[in-house]
């Protein structure tokens, strides 16, 4: 049977029987997992990430949380924070903002960059605006929004990283709402499929919008710049961005066959680059992985050690079923662990969040699911105490090495 690997202490548990057996058939010791071929996948993009959308599991990652420029994707955490605006009831779709000179001049028609070409002092709805800023990556419509929200680009960046720190976006800073180039703006692919996940999941009524073809506005008609959208392969967002110094970039969704899929890639050196790397890579992604049920919710899947209690171990489990997806052709790249900060100090409450399972591919951790003390550990008697507490100082320094 093949067992789990408990750190922080390099104990060693096994897994109860209720492991089904075609999950025993995916699961494997982690050392062994440590020294197996790699799947040898490789990309032109200096940063990638895909990750599963339904478990959020990592399938393939690059230089993750390196930061680089967002471009055009900052606009993703621009809509995030108008988004949240509106459904909160301090913006209406139908309130209007002005086309100030300095959003006419940086992000309009002089400026050569993406744009709505709003009219000077014209008055724009925000639901125009959404879409310019969405469809055609328009950084007049963003600086309009901005300053109708909040004053000045400055004022509205103070919002997208305050938006961004609630929704653990840790690595990034924005400076602008556009993305122009500014000094400390920056991103990681990470903290992008985060934000992508959260847009998707919880602002339903705006995301069909980054699906949508082309917008017309004052008369111009702009198609969506995103490359996956004609590609007929279930692309239902989000954008892309180009700077000098990062090269290209792209977030993108895509819903096939039950599943849905999310890519970030950045540091390409053409379009013809972002647009082949996009495709190959959510083809393998869609191919190459099959979902399994690894436990179900409730299920023992391993043991912690308690220290000072009546019993010398509580049992873990999960709350939620633990979904994964695995190797196609080598399941044997696939492992699984239990982690928690041990032992555990008595008295243990039943239901108290204690640890984490971990599935891993390669030796990356793909996803983590939260375990809980399936009973309650009382204190044991002081004997009992003195016991541990004699083992602890004699054998715990073994433990750390």
């Amino acid at each position: 049977m093949s067992a789990f690997v408990v750190s922080r202490h390099a104990r060693t548990r096994r897994i109860g029987a209720t492991l089904g057996s075609l999950v025993l058939a995916c699961l494997i010791s982690a050392s062994a997992a440590l020294g197996a071929e790699p799947a040898g996948l490789e990309t032109k993009a200096r940063q990638a990430l895909i990750v599963d959308g339904e478990t959020g599991a990592v399938l393939f990652e690059k230089d993750a949380d390196t930061r680089f420029p967002p471009a055009s994707l900052a606009k993703l955490m621009s809509m995030e924070v108008v988004f949240e605006a509106i459904e909160a009831g301090r913006l209406s779709p139908t309130q209007e903002f002005t086309v100030s000179e300095h959003a006419w001049r940086t992000g309009g028609a002089p400026s050569g960059t993406s744009t709505m070409f709003a009219k000077l002092n014209s008055s724009v709805a925000v639901e125009a605006l959404i879409r310019g800023t969405i469809v055609q990556a328009a950084n007049d419509a963003a600086i309009i929004l901005a300053e109708g929200m909040a004053g000045s680009e400055e004022a509205f960046a103070g919002l997208m990283n305050e938006t961004a720190a609630r929704l653990g976006l840790s690595r990034s800073t924005f400076v602008n709402p556009t993305g122009l180039p500014a000094e400390g703006q920056a991103v990681t692919a990470r903290d992008l499929v985060r934000l992508a996940r959260h847009i998707r999941s919880t602002h339903t009524q705006f995301y069909g919008i980054y699906a949508e073809p082309s917008f017309e506005w004052n008369k111009i008609f702009q198609r969506n710049r995103n490359p996956l959208l004609p590609m007929n392969i279930g692309a239902t967002g989000m954008g892309t961005g180009y700077t000098e110094a990062s090269g290209y970039s792209i977030v993108g969704v895509t819903e096939r066959e039950g599943r849905t899929t999310i890519i970030v890639l950045g540091g390409l050196e053409s379009i013809k680059d972002r647009t082949e790397e996009a495709r190959r890579l959510l083809d393998w992604s869609n191919t190459s992985f099959r979902r399994r049920e690894l436990f179900a919710a409730g299920v023992r899947v391993g043991s912690a050690t308690v220290f000072g209690g009546g019993q010398a171990e509580v049992s873990l489990l999960t709350r939620t079923p633990l979904v994964a997806y695995v190797p196609q052709d080598h399941p044997e790249r696939v492992s699984a662990r239990v982690r928690y900060a041990g032992p555990l100090l008595a008295p243990v409450v039943a239901g108290a969040e204690v640890g984490q399972i971990e599935v891993l591919i390669d030796g990356r951790v793909s996803i983590a699911q939260p375990l809980f003390a399936a009973e309650s550990v009382e204190q044991g008697t002081f004997a009992a105490r003195a016991l541990d507490a004699a083992q602890e100082l004699a054998f715990g320094w073994i433990r750390s090495l």
